[in-house]
């Protein structure tokens, strides 16, 4: 059996008056497969669920578009993507909104020093008016891969069915990307996601004496799955259990809307059907690369306490979308309206917060964090307007009434919105093109958390199916977020 990997431990420090740091740590196409979130495929973090038991976790927190670029745009900028405009990975938004004020820049023009390393706006997207260091490519650690590619073994799998699309030219260059699974040696010393960490420990001590808000962006579990071996061995292949709608093609389950499943995978498994064997190697892979960054993590974590920040510092864990690993055919997060798609993992560890220790089921968007940063370092809030709502009632009291639902939405073309998905306390309802014209879908969450049934059609649901379907109008006339 494996030996499991050291937790972070948390130091007690007396609270400085100065104003409270941020350590804002994000992760790329991480879904809620952490420890302390019941991981279905038992994945091991321990470092996370140290930082989730000091602090408070957000079980159900929403991503608004399950896509790098625009969910980013939108937490960054506490808006909607219909306001930031950014509905594609090709659209920068400081070139639509020079106006806006960014997270990190919100802090920068209050004081705050802003170094950032890693990915926190989407790649070629930063912005330069946020960091007072590690703007653009200087961000992104250069290091060397030490290690071995490692193709997917080729296992038979059932024939392509008729309407799942072909491999075309784009993913013919992207196809050998996506079936490589990345074993480093060692610790993956060198490596970038490792210099990460490591340049985040250096601006902690370079600035521990001043207010800083660092943003530190890991690119794992993004594709391909990559950790060094170590990590890999944390897992027995043969005790991965595959979801219960698994599929070797993108498939669209009998009643429910063919827009709802992409006929083409975008990150895994592109332009080819995945057998249970090989589902099974990149699952381990992907829960690799999540044991990887928990590793990565809690380094920063560490050298946190060891200067006695931790008092002192609003810690926050966040993520840009969720994924698919499988469930319906399905290996990406683009275009998936669903639950994996869509939840993400939201840690926050306010010092003082009385909620401290304890989980949140309320419904709660990645666009709230940002004025909850705000209200918690104490500062005036933005004359611009901020769409998410801030978090303190529910970092102070984790069951206090809560009645906003969570919205995202999907678009083929980077123009267009080709699906809103809304989710309240026990339902998940999704409209396919204006009200609904290419489709909807309804999940009781509670009876039906894999989602295998549409309850769309159901007459004894069509009170649902309307209230809902007013809520996704209201979304898209701006009225509510």
């Amino acid at each position: 059996m494996a030996a499991a990997l050291p937790s972070t431990s948390y130091s007690s420090t007396k609270t400085s008056k100065r104003p409270p740091n941020v350590l804002f740590i994000m992760s790329d196409d991480m879904r809620v497969e952490l420890g302390s979130y019941n991981s279905r495929f038992h994945a091991q973090t321990p470092n996370l669920d140290a930082l989730a038991r000091h602090g408070v976790r957000f079980d159900r927190n929403y991503c608004q578009f399950p896509l790098c670029n625009p969910s980013r745009a939108s937490l960054l900028n506490g808006r909607t993507p219909h306001s930031t405009g950014v509905l594609g990975n090709r659209t920068d938004f400081r070139t639509e909104h020079p106006d806006f004020v960014s997270l990190p820049q919100f802090f920068r023009e209050h004081g705050y020093v802003t170094p950032r390393v890693g990915k926190i706006f989407h790649g070629g997207m930063d912005d330069p008016k946020a960091w007072t260091e590690g703007v653009g490519d200087a961000g992104y650690p250069k290091g060397r891969v030490d290690g071995t590619k490692k193709v997917i073994p080729q296992y038979p799998v059932p024939p392509r069915p008729d309407d799942v699309l072909p491999t075309n030219r784009v993913d013919s260059a992207q196809a050998p990307h996506s079936d490589q699974i990345l074993v480093l040696n060692g610790n993956g010393e060198g490596h970038p996601e490792n210099l990460v960490a490591e340049r985040a420990i250096e601006h902690l001590n370079a600035y521990k004496d001043q207010p800083f808000f660092l943003g530190c962006g890991f690119s794992k579990p993004h594709s391909p799955p990559t950790a060094p071996q170590r990590f890999f061995d944390l897992y027995d292949l043969d005790k991965i259990d595959l979801t219960p709608d698994f599929e070797a093609w993108p498939t669209v389950p009998q009643g429910f809307p063919k827009a709802a499943i992409r006929m083409r995978n975008a990150d895994l498994f592109i332009g080819r059907g995945a057998s249970r064997e090989e589902a099974k190697e990149v699952i381990r892979a992907y829960i690799a690369s999540i044991s990887w960054v928990d590793w990565n993590v809690g380094r920063v974590l560490a050298e946190l306490d060891r200067l006695g920040l931790r008092e002192n510092t609003i810690v926050v864990f966040s993520v840009d979308h969720g994924y698919q690993l499988g469930e319906k055919g399905k290996w990406s997060k683009a275009g998936s309206l669903f639950e994996m798609g869509t939840r993400v993992p939201l840690i926050i560890d306010a010092p003082g917060a009385r909620g401290n220790g304890q989980s949140v089921t309320r419904i709660v968007q990645s666009l709230d964090i940002y004025p909850t940063l705000v209200e918690l370092s104490g500062l005036t809030p933005p004359n611009h307007k901020l769409e998410g709502r801030s978090l303190v009632p529910l970092l102070n009291q984790p069951h206090a009434p809560w009645d906003r639902p969570a919205f995202s939405i999907w678009s083929e073309d980077g123009t267009t919105v080709h699906g809103t998905a809304v989710r309240d306390e026990k339902w998940r309802y999704a409209e396919f093109g204006e009200g609904g014209k290419n489709g909807a879908m309804l999940f009781d969450e509670h009876a039906d958390p894999l989602e295998t049934k549409n309850l769309v059609d159901d007459p004894q649901y069509a009170h649902q199916r309307k209230r809902l379907s007013e809520l996704i109008r209201r979304y898209a006339a701006q009225e509510i977020a």
